[in-house]
């Protein structure tokens, strides 16, 4: 019986010293990141990314796509997402309302503004003058071309509202006249300008800086797993720095006024489908 219980113990140190010896696991990691409706391209684009960390951790990383800030908003809630590669809009509601906090910031840190544009020769020279008018926005979760024109057009009740898959498309459609004005990031007014014969001119610009987004950590993992996480990303190869879009060694974005701003919206905007559409 000795020898028995000896053997056992010494089997037991046997496994605790093997198993010490080799790298820790890491439970499952999910990566969530919005696809806007391309979940096949959206996992290609960051297949290296999911490789990359499976292997700083030694663990198994999922990439789950969102098709857009309505089903991402619901796995936040959830905390389903151990790590998000967020847009501006989806992290301020991320820090508010789920504790998620914001490591690094993504590329693009208050280089640009939200803008609405009229073509050149429109007798509209005022956003009060805009309501009963038609208005384009971009994709729901967007800081500049959602959130914050919303935000900038409270109290007006416009004719229709059409969501625009791209800013070009916005700038398409002010065009045509399809609508009278359309909101965008004034950087992708200035680069998407010149593709249009005809005008526009700038009706409002909003003179708050929009936040980029972030790579932002679930409260359900701990400070351990937030430094190991920071680490890898920082000693991360430039095409990983470069797919994801994120800025190594600095601070992470201060989201507190478009927070303000998404708390305001986000009771508005559940009527901006209807014809008309009353933003209040």
């Amino acid at each position: 019986m000795l020898n028995r219980r000896f053997f056992l113990m010494a089997f037991l140190t046997f496994l605790v010293t093997a198993c010490s010896g080799s790298q820790p696991t890491t439970r499952q990691i999910i990566v969530g990141v919005l696809s806007y409706g391309e979940s096949a391209s959206t996992l290609e684009k960051y297949q290296g990314f999911r490789d990359y960390l499976a292997k700083e951790f030694n663990s198994v990383v999922l990439l789950e796509p969102s098709f857009n800030e309505v089903q991402a908003v619901q796995q936040i809630i959830q905390k389903s997402w151990d790590v998000v590669i967020s847009p501006p809009g989806l992290a301020a509601i991320a820090i508010s309302q789920s504790q998620y906090s914001a490591v690094l910031p993504r590329i693009g840190a208050d280089k640009t503004r939200s803008i609405l544009v009229v073509k050149d020769n429109s007798d509209i020279n005022d956003i009060k003058e805009l309501n009963n008018q038609s208005v384009a926005l971009g994709h729901e979760g967007s800081a500049t071309s959602y959130y914050f024109p919303i935000y900038n057009l409270y109290g007006l009740t416009l004719s229709e509202i059409k969501f625009a898959p791209t800013p070009k498309t916005v700038l398409e459609w002010v065009d045509t006249g399809e609508v009278t004005a359309g909101a965008l990031s004034q950087e992708e007014f200035e680069n998407l300008k010149g593709n249009f014969e005809s005008g526009f001119k700038i009706l409002f610009r909003d003179t708050h800086p929009v936040p980029a987004g972030a790579i932002l950590v679930s409260p359900d993992r701990d400070e351990a797993f937030k430094a190991d996480l920071i680490k890898a990303l920082e000693k991360a190869p430039l095409d990983i720095l470069e797919t994801v879009g994120f800025v190594p060694n600095a601070q992470p974005p201060d989201y507190s006024y478009l927070i303000q701003v998404v708390k305001r919206v986000r009771p508005i905007a559940k009527r901006v489908k209807e014809k008309p559409a009353p933003i209040y």
